[in-house]
């Protein structure tokens, strides 16, 4: 077995090759241009997913499995700007929680408590991300003997010429 040099020209040019026999498999017209109505449609699948507390990710062209019920769905993910509105949520459920209670609509109350859940852990999902975003990475400064992957040795040193 011997040692292959590889460079990055070479990486570049297979990668290449990878695509065009790949795409030499597939039918020509999924690599035309895209219509205006159809860019239009696809920009806009975007656009819908934007919601009152974040954003939904499903995927293009999937229809909501969850009937909109977002603060149930894992697929909302909540954006910490509208935690004032999620709290506001939360707290209407909660009153609604106790008007059913109040009037023994068992299930009622069941399926609120079910979206309470699904609140409170968008509410600590928001809590996260800002926790998050808050903290920052010191990446530090790499010395040169970090990134040549060996330290000095006057004594080796003298050796190796």
């Amino acid at each position: 077995m011997g040692y292959k040099a590889v460079y990055p020209e070479e990486v570049i040019n297979g990668h290449r090759a990878f695509i065009a026999r790949r795409r030499a498999l597939r039918p020509s017209e999924e690599y035309r241009t895209p219509t205006d109505a159809e860019w239009a449609e696809f920009v806009g699948h975007f656009q819908r997913r934007k919601v009152a507390i974040g954003d939904c990710a499903r995927s293009y062209d999937t229809p909501c499995v969850h009937e909109h019920s977002c603060l149930r769905c894992p697929l909302l993910r909540p954006d910490p700007a509208a935690k004032r509105r999620l709290e506001e949520i939360r707290d209407n459920l909660l009153a609604r929680i106790a008007e059913a209670e109040s009037h023994r609509w068992y299930g009622e109350a069941e399926g609120l408590k079910v979206s309470l859940a699904g609140a409170d852990t968008k509410l600590a999902q928001m809590d996260q991300i800002s926790a998050s975003r808050a903290n920052t990475v010191q990446l530090g400064i790499p010395s040169f003997t970090d990134t040549a992957g060996r330290t000095t040795d006057p004594a080796n040193d003298r050796n190796q010429f």
